[in-house]
């Protein structure tokens, strides 16, 4: 199965985001003939205020930003993982920070709402606190992509390993990652991380990334970008240059099966008291 990675630069102009999302998805598609398309973190609005994100937000299976993923995954025949997409909840004054994948036909495959939340404070002092907007999920979440099942994850999740071992617990033999890392934290934990996960799960990870900078405010915010691909051997098999653009790879399934029999570590696990 071949695989694109959009790499983004978004802001606080939704339209804008959008039209970026198109040209660079129908680029990318134009060029790389994928099967499976992924878009980062938040692609469609990044930075601004709470209220902000909440006017920026839209129900699904409503609003721009869903419609154009739909239409442009019917259009071109191209399995879509749209990144994630700021969703508004009934009666809850945050709002999801949620990946909707689509099948070749524009039919909604899964959604999945980023569970773990970036509330910390980053070595330049810059505080994080996506808890105050954003809802967590609270679900695990795969979906088949003609034969290949793709769990789902959002940035700060690739922190957490158990999530990434449930996924694979449920069968998943490639894990999505879109993502905003910050340029700090991305630098030195961006890469060693998601080949840790990669290694851990003998699954394909595939990291799609925002990159540059964004206004929070009136403060400039720094993502790391380098979307790349990963075995289940831990190679980095594909990787974006700095900038906004797209990276294409390979995911194989049958790498993945004899990846698990060299190493069986699901087999070798045992429960801990």
């Amino acid at each position: 199965m071949k695989v694109a990675l959009i790499q983004m630069n978004s802001g606080a102009d939704k339209a804008a985001n959008l039209e970026q999302a198109r040209g660079l998805i129908e680029d990318a598609i134009a060029s790389e003939r994928p099967d499976w398309v992924c878009l980062p973190e938040v692609f469609d609005f990044m930075g601004g205020s709470r209220s902000d994100k909440m006017a920026a937000a839209e129900t699904m299976p409503n609003g721009p930003a869903y419609s154009m993923m739909r239409d442009l995954a019917k259009k071109h025949r191209v399995f879509i993982h749209a990144g994630s997409m700021l969703e508004k909840i009934e009666g809850e004054e945050r709002v999801g920070n949620t990946t909707v994948a689509f099948d070749r036909d524009g039919g909604e495959l899964a959604r999945y709402r980023k569970i773990h939340m970036f509330d910390i404070t980053a070595p330049d002092g810059a505080q994080y606190n996506e808890s105050a907007s954003f809802r967590p999920g609270d679900a695990v979440v795969t979906y088949d992509c003609e034969g290949v099942t793709v769990g789902c994850s959002i940035c700060y999740d690739l922190r957490f390993p158990d999530l990434f071992q449930a996924l694979a617990d449920k069968g998943a033999q490639m894990i999505a990652l879109p993502a905003a890392f910050t340029l700090q934290t991305g630098k030195d934990h961006w890469e060693v991380l998601i080949r840790a996960r990669a290694i851990e799960t003998e699954t394909y990870v595939c990291a799609s990334a925002q990159v540059g900078t964004h206004m929070q405010g009136n403060e400039p915010r720094a993502t790391w970008g380098h979307s790349m691909v990963v075995d289940p051997w831990g190679h980095v098999t594909a990787q974006a240059s700095d900038g906004v653009g797209w990276v294409a790879g390979r995911v194989d399934p049958v790498r993945v099966e004899r990846v698990r029999a060299m190493i069986p570590v699901a087999r070798h696990k045992r429960r801990l008291s």
